[in-house]
């Protein structure tokens, strides 16, 4: 029976079932790790993620020696520095990203941050509270009809609702604070009510505060927030 061609022939340890057994131990190891350290909450949450980016690279580093055999080919050094580079753009993509998100709410301006923080129900930030309400409270409603705004005062509670319902045939841009001077309520500087149409605001800020329409602001009334 003839023999395979010395060309042929697999070529010193690649491919051997002791460079696989050893890169699978490994592999179970460094998964085993960041599940404990997740499920007993071993360490805070920035030190965690450090912890886990740490080890993802090590599982990458783990995945390409020991399975793809990367540095045993005809090129090892062009190969590793390759892979260092590699390496070194994901670390800084990553990094960057979970920078930015973990301050992105330093990075916004206060009134979209405090919109953005309303909208998504995001009540507390690094063990912080935000301000956002939480469950569903009493929705007071303002109905404007041939300019007349009923009702002109409203009394309501925190976390409460304010909703404006334009019964008119043309577009409101209700605002709040007094003709000329503009101010901002819970992130909202100014809702764009088109006629038929109504907009809704949360309630998130106590004391007593006006509202107008910007294209017309003889139509005003105002509310008051109490705890």
């Amino acid at each position: 029976m003839s023999k395979l061609p010395e060309h042929n022939m697999p070529k010193g340890d690649h491919g051997a079932t002791r460079s696989y057994v050893v890169g699978f131990i490994l592999s179970l190891i460094f998964t085993a790790i960041p599940y404990y350290l997740v499920v007993n909450k071993a360490l805070s949450s920035s030190v965690l993620l450090i912890v886990i980016l740490a080890i993802a690279v090590i599982q990458m580093l783990i995945q390409i020696f020991f399975f793809l055999h990367l540095g045993r080919g005809p090129k090892p050094l062009y190969n590793i520095f390759f892979f260092a580079g590699t390496v070194a753009t994901i670390l800084v993509v990553v990094g960057g990203s979970v920078f930015i998100m973990n301050n992105l709410h330093h990075m916004v301006p206060a009134e979209a941050a405090k919109k953005l923080i309303e909208k998504e129900g995001i009540y507390q930030i690094n063990g912080e509270k935000t301000g956002a309400c939480q469950g569903v409270h009493s929705n007071h409603k303002v109905t404007i009809k041939n300019d007349i705004v009923t009702p002109v005062y409203i009394e309501a509670r925190l976390c409460d609702t304010l909703t404006f319902i334009n019964e008119d045939e043309k577009s409101r841009e209700m605002t709040f604070g007094s003709h000329p001077r503009h101010a901002s309520y819970g992130g909202e500087s100014e809702l764009a009510v088109r006629k038929g149409r109504s907009k809704t605001v949360t309630l998130n800020e106590l004391g007593t505060h006006q509202f107008h329409d910007h294209l017309d602001p003889g139509v005003a009334g105002s509310f008051t927030v109490i705890e």
